[in-house]
């Protein structure tokens, strides 16, 4: 599976195949036309109450990611139909986040390639 993870303020590229937001809240300032995502899955993203503890701490980012897979387990319906994405060809999970290696996105892509590849 070739999962791929990306900022959506960072200009596109033209290689990085399906793109899909895994935020719960739209990014703020992106209008959707300028997002060029395929889809948003809200449900991927964690839950409000977990992702505001967080708060991209990365003295909490593995607690971050035991809590944020267990949300996960119960959206398996997105979880393979993201699978299938990135079976079918490149995956970028999108984010807006301005933390990039402590974010919800790094943690979904950890998950996926652990539970699917």
């Amino acid at each position: 599976m070739d999962i791929r993870t990306k900022r959506i303020y960072e200009p596109l590229d033209p290689d990085e195949g399906y793109r899909v937001l895994v935020d719960r809240v739209w990014p703020r300032g992106m209008a959707k036309e300028k997002a060029r995502i395929d889809s948003w899955l809200k449900e991927l993203g964690p839950s409000k109450e977990l992702r505001q503890w967080f708060g991209h701490d990365p003295a909490k980012w593995e607690e971050f990611r035991r809590r944020y897979f267990e949300e996960l387990a119960e959206h398996q319906e997105q979880l393979d139909r993201v699978t299938e994405m990135a079976r079918n060809g490149p995956l970028t999970l999108v984010y807006s986040s301005r933390e990039t290696r402590y974010n919800n996105a790094v943690a979904l892509k950890a998950y996926l390639e652990s539970k699917f590849s």
